[in-house]
């Protein structure tokens, strides 16, 4: 290792303050990535969820005439 001690390493000759504070705002900035990400998904699952639900609740309620054409759910590869 290039430094002395581990004193010196954290001072890094008077530049550690700034490395430091670096490293501090980087994982700060993660952290509130993550939980505001996973808050994201959460509500996204949640409305998804919900309109489910609903869609569901409105089917039971009311069906629709059946229509003369029939459609074929197609499989397409998102390659």
């Amino acid at each position: 290792m290039a430094f002395d001690s581990f004193s010196a390493f954290i001072s890094m000759e008077g530049h550690g303050p700034y490395v430091w504070a670096c490293y501090a705002v980087f994982f700060v900035l993660m952290a509130v990535l993550m939980a505001g990400s996973l808050r994201s998904r959460k509500a996204m699952v949640e409305s998804c969820r919900r309109g489910y639900e609903f869609q569901a609740a409105k089917g039971k309620v009311a069906s629709a005439p059946a229509s003369s054409a029939s459609f074929a759910r197609v499989n397409v590869s998102q390659d």
